[in-house]
């Protein structure tokens, strides 16, 4: 059994019952036209121009394909995707999925191209100036909520020192980056899935609407291929948007966030957290071409902005598991004797042990170390980045279902390490009092929970 390690609590005991309390007294306070003002251009989130294809005439089972960094280490996922589609209108053809990344020169002149021939076909309608409530039925049966709408890249950073009202929640890998920019670059369209969090333990945002937006016009209401569950999506009506902007101007006031982390500071709104990399290049490119064009011309253009859903951190659907590592290309028991000494060695005796279970050809071993960081996925990934600098044969993956991990370390040359992982309720107070987690600390529900690909946003 690998124990739990939690992230300490901001406040303790009674204080903290005071704070929330006095957070949700500043939740329902009103705000005058110049405050609500000065708070709005902060909160980034806008409605957007949203492409669907008309799903009357469209399979959308074979249109929405699964987020492009799933099943990184199982190709049979996307062939098999591949054969579900067919011929048929697809996000598949417009995206690449992350197994295939090396192979990025030969691929992504026909994603751009299908992304022209789709615009120029007529398959896709403009829904102008729009939000979309979406529910998502998962594979469990529970129904996940979210908002579909922009974001202003300018009010987003992924770097450890940024303090915008957008921010990581996990280390960004920059070197991931440059190869994603290439995608994006020339792209005609934009596919998210990116998920925004936000903390609203209240239900004052998303809940808000929800029951009011089911009556709206529907936009999609289809099957997801490969057992995704369903999803089904509603326009926003005016009077449930300015729902939305009053609540967000709520939660982003300095008051509330003080009240709620213990700790006075730039607002944190919204925590990245599925997509980090995606939406770091899209940040990435758009800066780019900012400094191509200028910066008056950047303020206009669609690039600036980034389709994105956004979910509460509270939704009772949405579950936090660790994202589990399998190292390829070491030996089993020369890593494991580095793992121990390099705990023993930088552990911190104030933490509670690190505890993993390695799966080594089937086998299990069970691991109680020293650790180095609060969250035992950091000691490991601390662990790994010091033991990849001499052993660059080494290769490691991110593994975001046990079952998929354990089929892979069955495999000779390949360690597999399950761990336990952090409490959600605990992500927005970690982030404001230390920056981001280190990468791939969580993954948001299981492999096939993730979000699929189906809106789209015009970026050129």
């Amino acid at each position: 059994m690998v124990t739990e390690a939690r992230l300490r609590p901001v406040t303790e005991g009674s204080e903290r019952r005071l704070r929330f309390h006095h957070y949700l007294a500043l939740c329902k306070k009103k705000y005058t036209k110049d405050e609500k003002e000065k708070i709005m251009k902060n909160l980034a989130l806008s409605p957007a121009d949203i492409l669907l294809p008309d799903f009357s005439v469209t399979n959308g089972t074979k249109y929405a394909v699964i987020a492009c960094d799933q099943f990184t280490s199982e190709p049979a996922y996307w062939e098999a995707a591949a054969a579900t589609v067919g011929d048929a209108p697809s996000a598949l053809s417009m995206i690449l999925p992350e197994c295939y990344l090396s192979e990025r020169a030969s691929r992504i002149a026909p994603i751009n191209a299908a992304m022209d021939r789709l615009l120029a076909s007529g398959l896709f309608k403009t829904y102008e100036d729009s939000i979309i409530y979406l529910e998502r039925t998962c594979p469990d049966g529970r129904i996940r909520r979210g908002l579909v709408a922009k974001i202003d890249l300018e009010c987003y950073g992924f770097l450890p020192s940024d303090t915008l009202p957008i921010r990581a929640t996990e280390g960004t890998v920059l070197d991931r980056i440059p190869p994603r920019v290439e995608i994006r670059r020339d792209a005609a369209l934009e596919l998210p899935h990116v998920m925004l969090l936000l903390d609203d333990p209240d239900g004052t945002v998303i809940e808000a609407v929800a029951k009011t937006a089911t009556r709206n016009e529907t936009v999609y209401d289809f099957p997801l291929m490969a057992g995704g569950g369903h999803v089904r999506g509603y326009l926003l009506s005016d009077a449930e948007k300015a729902v939305v902007d009053d609540a967000l101007a709520a939660l982003a006031d300095g008051a509330v966030q003080a009240a709620k982390y213990g700790k006075e500071g730039p607002a944190l709104l919204f925590a990245v957290g599925d997509g980090n990399h995606s939406l770091a290049t899209a940040k990435t490119a758009y800066e780019e071409l900012k400094a191509k064009i200028g910066e008056d011309a950047a303020k206009t253009h669609p690039a600036r902005y980034a389709l994105v859903e956004v979910v509460n951190l509270h939704d009772s659907a949405l579950d936090f598991e660790p994202i589990y590592r399998v190292v390829m290309g070491a030996d089993s028991a020369d890593l494991l004797s580095a793992f121990r000494a390099f705990c023993e060695k930088n552990g911190n005796t104030t933490l509670a042990p690190s505890e993993f279970v390695a799966i080594i050809g089937g086998s299990e071993v069970a691991l109680s170390l020293p650790a180095t960081h609060v969250q035992p996925v950091g000691t490991l990934q601390q662990f790994l980045d010091e033991y990849a600098k001499t052993h660059p044969e080494m290769e490691v993956d991110y593994i975001h279902d046990e079952d998929s991990l354990r089929a892979l370390a069955d495999a000779d040359g390949v360690i597999g390490f399950l761990f336990r992982g952090m409490e959600k309720e605990d992500l927005f107070p970690a982030i404001v009092a230390g920056g981001p987690l280190p990468r791939k600390t969580f993954s948001m529900g299981h492999a096939r929970d993730k979000r699929y690909y189906l809106e789209a946003r015009k970026i050129k």
